[in-house]
């Protein structure tokens, strides 16, 4: 058997190992595949997050027990039935969408899913809307995949309303490789300041998931 290295690299590139992965933890059954193929029917841009994005999800919602959870980005409803997926019977997911055609989309889907029950969809901005469910903080997970400039906020907002133990996660966070750049677009500098303020803000423990694209996730500690 091959020796661990000692000094392990971030994440793997090997498409050898990716397919082995999918074939045993089978990430997407037909219900997501479903969802994914509609949303690009109806016109919506292929951004859904990936098949083991979806998976990480729910194994996360699953980890930290939400029961009240907030998705700041709806989509087609993909990654919103994932984190249902990952949440009790009596779970409620707030997700946010700015556009009406993507929110009936992902209504569609969760209907499909059967989780029309505990979604609820909130159509407009979302530092606008996120103000109407104050009241029923403190959250257990925030699930941010929006309108990159808006990351900073998104993560100040999570961070006054999640429990401690809580969860928030970053989809998106290597900037689609311009983070690591000394530049950058107003989002990539978004992600930037959205990282460094997760990892060393003081108010999260945080961590990257090296997915293809980075998954930021942090746990509020204080």
């Amino acid at each position: 058997m091959p020796i661990s290295p000692e000094d392990k690299g971030f994440g793997q590139g090997s498409p050898e190992l990716a397919r082995w992965a999918e074939k045993v933890f089978q990430p997407e059954d037909p219900v997501l595949a479903e969802i994914r193929a509609r949303s690009i029917r109806e016109g919506l841009p292929a951004i859904a997050v990936g098949r083991f994005d979806g998976l990480h999800l729910e194994v996360l919602a699953r980890l930290v027990g939400a029961r009240k959870a907030v998705e700041i980005g709806t989509l087609g409803g993909y990654s919103g039935v994932c984190l249902l997926r990952g949440m009790p019977e009596d779970g409620v997911l707030h997700t946010f969408e700015l556009d009406a055609h993507h929110a009936e989309v992902a209504r569609e889907s969760f209907r499909k899913a059967g989780v029309a029950n505990r979604a609820r969809i909130h159509l407009g901005p979302a530092l606008q809307k996120l103000r109407e469910i104050e009241n029923e903080a403190p959250f257990d997970l925030c699930f941010i995949d929006a309108d990159k400039t808006g990351y900073p906020a998104y993560l100040d907002w999570a961070a006054r309303h999640l429990r401690v133990g809580g969860a928030v996660l970053g989809d998106n966070a290597f900037g689609f490789g311009g983070v690591a750049q000394p530049d950058g677009d107003e989002g990539v500098r978004a992600l930037r300041r959205f990282n460094e303020e997760l990892a060393r803000g003081g108010r999260f423990r945080a961590t990257m998931i090296p997915t293809e694209e980075g998954l930021a996730l942090g746990v509020k500690v204080a």
